[in-house]
């Protein structure tokens, strides 16, 4: 690396949120990583000042944006930094992204991405933003805390939005096109300044325990569903009966992912749902069918199985049988004349910055600690 460059590296994880009942509370960090490297070196006379670069491998690389004003990643970075009165990106910025995340099949692709962009300007405007203020930045463009908290803290976690005071309320119900508006293409640097502030400890979370015996098997459809769509479906308002059905079985699923071992008939009614799934499977097709037909007695070592957020992907945790679990569920998507793909993964840590030669770890208790690299 050229003298005076500086270089670091964020990893941010999948997630799957809803996990049955828990519809907008819980989220699940998984073993796929956005994976984004910085570079900034400083200018010379043989290589002048230039504007960022950013490069992209991986999924979604054929659809994502390029330039740093379009980007929700960087755009994101750019909002932190405009908010601690850093107005540009520094100079001969160079981006490089790997992304193993599907886009819009309900694996946390949008919510990884905003935490990849609060991280990133966190780390060019030097601001050693605490990880509650992290999280506030990344809920001002992300306004559902289960993905964006799971990404960020890992784990098995749930979380919820507080009450605002007036001006607090007022500052987190700004207009997403406010917090990242559209650049124009001749956009100066005071162009966009002055964003609003996020309010301070939007969002609240704790971390439930989890069996380390647990694996998360994703089937995966092959088209993609927008959240904004699965959304359009549900309805405005829900039964008593069907809340309580809810949150009986998310009482139940808080404490039961930990006990060791694992309880398939406890775990897979607890994992039922009648706040969203029902109401999606119309852009689903295939998906009665796998929950219902794919049960801990037909397959031994399925616990639960559920969507995976807003779907099209179908989340079964399980002990074993995973490919049996798998291609079963392939076999029904067939006649709904659906193809999937399929992955075992596992749950795992949160967001991680390496940076100098050092990991910057989000720990449990909210501080930051220091380990050796785990990213090459």
């Amino acid at each position: 690396m050229a003298e005076g460059s500086r270089s670091f590296t964020i990893r941010v994880p999948a997630t799957s949120a809803n996990i049955g009942p828990g519809f907008d509370v819980v989220g699940l960090s998984l073993s796929l990583y956005l994976t984004l490297t910085a570079t900034i070196t400083p200018p010379t006379p043989s290589s002048p000042a230039a504007p960022p670069v950013i490069r992209y491998a991986g999924e979604g690389a054929d659809e994502v944006p390029l330039d740093a004003y379009k980007n929700l990643t960087t755009r994101v970075a750019l909002y932190v930094l405009r908010c601690h009165g850093i107005t540009k990106f520094p100079e001969n910025l160079s981006i490089h992204v790997c992304n193993e995340i599907p886009f819009g099949r309900g694996l946390g692709s949008s919510g990884a991405a905003v935490i990849a962009g609060v991280l990133l300007g966190n780390e060019l405007g030097e601001l050693n933003l605490p990880m509650s203020r992290v999280l506030d930045f990344a809920l001002m463009v992300e306004r559902h805390p289960d993905n964006v908290t799971a990404a960020l803290v890992g784990g098995f976690v749930g979380s919820y939005l507080r009450e605002l005071d007036q001006a607090a309320t007022e500052a987190a119900s700004v207009l997403l096109s406010e917090v990242l508006p559209e650049y124009p293409p001749d956009a100066g640097e005071d162009w966009g300044m002055n964003p609003p502030q996020p309010p301070l400890g939007i969002g609240h979370y704790v971390r439930f325990g989890w069996s380390d015996s647990i694996k998360a098997v994703a089937i995966i459809p092959r088209f993609e569903l927008s959240t904004a769509k699965a959304r359009e479906v549900l309805p405005t308002s829900y039964s008593r009966k069907d809340l309580v059905f809810n949150l009986q079985r998310l009482a139940v699923l808080t404490t039961a992912f930990a006990q060791s071992p694992p309880d398939p008939d406890l775990i897979y009614e607890a994992m039922k749902d009648r706040v969203h799934q029902p109401y999606r499977k119309t852009l689903i097709p295939g998906l009665p069918e796998v929950t219902s037909k794919i049960t801990p007695s037909s397959h031994p070592g399925l616990l639960g199985i559920c969507l995976s957020g807003a779907g099209p992907t179908i989340l079964a945790l399980a002990t074993g049988g995973f490919e049996g679990i798998a291609e079963d569920a392939r076999a029904i998507f067939r006649e709904q004349n659906v193809e999937v793909d399929w992955k075992v993964l596992s749950v795992v840590g949160g967001s991680v910055v390496e940076r100098n030669h050092s990991m910057s770890c989000i720990a449990q208790d909210g501080n930051v600690e220091h380990k050796e690299p785990a990213i090459s």
